[in-house]
């Protein structure tokens, strides 16, 4: 009888911090996936210590999906289109990555009313400002974790063009205004809109 565990799906974390499997949107929720946790900080217990920057130690071709949560906009502006293509060589031919992010267009409203310093929400972390969304969480930086700082921003049409020039073949991107964020889901070989649709149905929160 075959070992059910070697059916298993392999998801990369990456960045994960302190969370888990069970904070990933619910498609990754149905068992059938094995959370590989990746992060900079050694202190959350990570499988696997690494930069986006730098993921040598994970292998071609290795794991069925990236996940990564909040990470894209901690980079320079020039390093994006490296990362991603990172993320796509870290997946299997038939595989997926998952990337969401702060929405800048929807921040930028709130700004330009003049809610720089006002709450947008509450977050585990505390109050959430279009300040934080734009430089990283001052709470968090304040108490030395500069690694939270954040270098770039997005657009659902940036995010798009750096997945395009990052090699993906096929990608799809969704907007939560109301959650000031944004999804993208690009696979390494070409898909089809509704394969793509499917995917984001399933592993992107709506």
């Amino acid at each position: 009888m075959a070992d059910p565990a070697s059916a298993r799906r392999r998801v990369l974390h990456v960045g994960c911090g302190s969370a888990t499997i069970a904070k990933m949107p619910e498609g990754f929720q149905d068992g059938s996936w094995e959370e590989v946790r990746f992060d900079i900080n050694p202190g959350v217990r990570p499988d696997i210590v690494g930069t986006i920057t730098d993921m040598s130690a994970v292998a071609d071709d290795s794991v069925d999906a990236v996940y990564s949560s909040h990470n894209i906009e901690h980079v320079f502006p020039h390093e994006v289109d490296g990362v991603l293509a990172e993320f796509r060589r870290v997946i299997k031919a038939d595989g997926f990555v998952v990337v969401t992010c702060p929405d800048l267009e929807v921040v930028a409203r709130h700004i330009a009313e003049g809610r720089l310093e006002d709450p947008l929400y509450v977050s585990p972390a505390g109050p959430i400002s279009p300040l934080d969304i734009l430089y990283g969480h001052i709470a968090a930086i304040r108490r030395g974790e500069v690694y939270m700082a954040h270098r770039t921003g997005f657009t659902a049409k940036t995010l798009a063009q750096h997945g395009r020039q990052a090699g993906f073949p096929a990608l799809g991107v969704r907007r939560r205004p109301n959650q000031f964020d944004l999804w993208m889901i690009a696979t390494k070989v070409d898909a089809s809109t509704d394969y793509l649709t499917e995917l984001l149905a399933t592993f992107a929160k709506t």
